[in-house]
This record gives structure tokens, C-alpha cells and sequence, in this order.
């Protein structure tokens, strides 16, 4: 267990982008096999950018990527945080435990915010605005959003204490994590409940994808559903349902163009999006 730790600890760069390439890869072919819609989109195209943003979220990752060391290096030098202050633990529930907590400070809380704040939902709107939901939408996020995104992350390291190997861990399986349940496949409705009552299955996530308030509000859980379910934003909405994008930003062109997707943070705010 503590060769696996050590591993992505120092994880190289090049077992990270197999991860992004590969997992972008079989989810792709996948949502060609089983697909939950039959999108009448041309899929190379709606795909371009969505992986612009993806590549903008690794030049931003890669460029503050010393901040994360350099505090993964010092919460365990000062033996400072969660994990630093909890009795002793076997390696296992270690892992376990600081992935959680990664979970909710790296990727709930500011999911969270972001939705709460309205500068900050404008920064996120790019993200919502994609109409064929799949798995090239899972970091389809501007690069402010990016910067907000990587602040949080070093937020949770210091809180939870985490060391690099936590860290990267908990990157690797939220990348995977999101490109499964934002793909377009289509799983048995029982499997998929059965994997929302642990994980964020595509169903659960795809609500957080419907077009207008409470379901856009709801479901912002990343890798582990724990937190929906205990602070009450977990909502349901049958597949059959589900209609993507924000009703008050419905045009499909200029949603998928990356110059109009590059200044949507800087449109007037528009009042939310209207209850149902």
C-alpha cells in the first residue's frame, strides 16, 4: 500500500496524460456503443471546445503546480491539518479518509460557491452551456475557473493535511470520475442507482446538467455522493427528463464557440434560472 502512495507521489507527467487520453478515449467509444441520447450533433466538432478547455485546464494545472507541492511539503513538515491531527490509522483507512476529505474541499465546496456566488456562476456558466452533454464536457471549464478551482485544491490540502501522494491520487480518480459520469451512456437504471448511493453515477450528475432551478442547483458532488446526500442537495430527475444547457443562455452556436465561451464570464448577470 505504501509503494502505491509512493507512486503517485511521484506520478510522471507522462502516466497522467495516459489517464486523461485513455479514460477520454474508452468513455468516448463507450458512449458510441450504450448512449443514454442520440445526439443529432456532429461529435468531432461539438468535442473541439470542450477539449480546448480541457488543454487550458492543464497549462493553468501545470503552471501552479510547484504551489501544491510546496504545500503538500509543508502541512507534513509542520504536521499540520486533519489527517495530521487524527490518532493513528492503518495506511488504507489513510487513503481512504484523505481522499474524502480531498472530495469535499477540492471539488464540493467550490462546485458549491460557485453556484451561490454570482461572479463565481458566471465564471462556471461555460461549463453548463454545453447542450450534448458527454465525456469531453467533464473539463470543459474556463480558465478563470481553472485558477478558482486550483485555490480551493491548496485550501483542502492545508485543511485535511494531505501529502503529494493523497493529492495526486485523489486528481487521478477525480479525472476518471468525471468523464464517467459526464458521459453519454446509458446504464441499466438499477446498477445506476445502486452506484449513486457511493459514487456519482452519469444519472445523478446529469441532473446537475438540467437546464433550469432547483435540478441545476443540486447533485454537486465529484467522485463520492456522501456529500449530496448529507447536506441535503441531492436531487433526482428521471433520464427521460433531462433537457442540458441554461435556459437563460439557450443559443446552441454561440455556446459552442470557444472566442463567445472565452468572454461568457464577462456578460452581464442574468437572473437564475427559473423554478420549476
Amino acid at each position: 500500500m505504501q509503494d502505491f502512495l509512493n507512486y503517485f507521489e511521484t506520478i510522471p507527467s507522462s502516466h497522467r496524460s495516459l489517464i486523461l487520453v485513455g479514460g477520454l478515449t474508452f468513455f468516448w467509444l463507450l458512449e458510441s456503443a450504450v448512449p443514454l441520447f442520440k445526439f443529432k450533433y456532429k461529435k468531432w466538432r461539438h468535442a473541439v471546445p470542450n477539449i480546448f478547455f480541457t488543454l487550458t485546464t492543464i497549462i493553468v494545472n501545470f503552471v501552479l503546480a510547484f504551489l501544491l507541492l510546496k504545500s503538500a511539503d509543508w502541512v507534513m513538515s509542520n504536521n499540520f491539518g486533519i489527517l495530521n491531527w487524527l490518532p493513528e490509522m492503518s495506511l488504507g483507512l489513510y487513503i481512504i479518509l484523505g481522499i474524502l476529505l480531498m472530495d469535499f474541499f477540492g471539488a464540493y465546496v467550490p462546485h458549491w460557491v460557485e453556484h451561490k456566488v454570482k461572479s463565481l456562476w458566471m465564471v462556471h456558466l461555460v461549463h453548463h452551456t454545453d447542450h450534448h452533454v458527454d465525456t469531453t464536457t467533464a473539463n470543459r471549464h474556463h480558465p478563470i475557473e481553472s485558477v478558482i478551482r486550483f485555490v480551493f485544491t491548496l485550501f483542502g490540502v492545508f485543511i485535511i493535511g494531505a501529502p503529494m501522494g493523497i493529492v495526486m491520487l485523489y486528481q487521478s480518480l477525480s479525472l476518471v470520475s468525471t468523464q464517467f459520469n459526464h458521459a453519454n451512456i446509458k446504464l441499466p437504471k438499477t446498477v445506476d442507482k445502486l452506484i449513486s448511493y457511493v459514487l456519482v453515477s452519469p444519472d445523478m450528475h446529469k441532473v446537475h446538467h438540467h437546464y433550469v432551478l432547483p435540478y441545476t442547483d443540486s447533485n454537486y458532488g465529484n467522485i463520492f455522493s456522501v456529500w449530496d446526500r448529507l447536506l441535503g442537495t441531492y436531487r433526482y430527475l428521471d433520464r427521460e427528463q433531462l433537457v442540458f444547457g441554461v435556459d437563460i443562455f439557450p443559443d446552441e452556436l454561440e455556446n459552442g464557440q470557444i472566442i463567445n465561451l472565452l468572454k461568457q464570464p464577462f456578460q452581464k448577470y442574468k437572473k437564475p434560472t427559473t423554478l420549476v
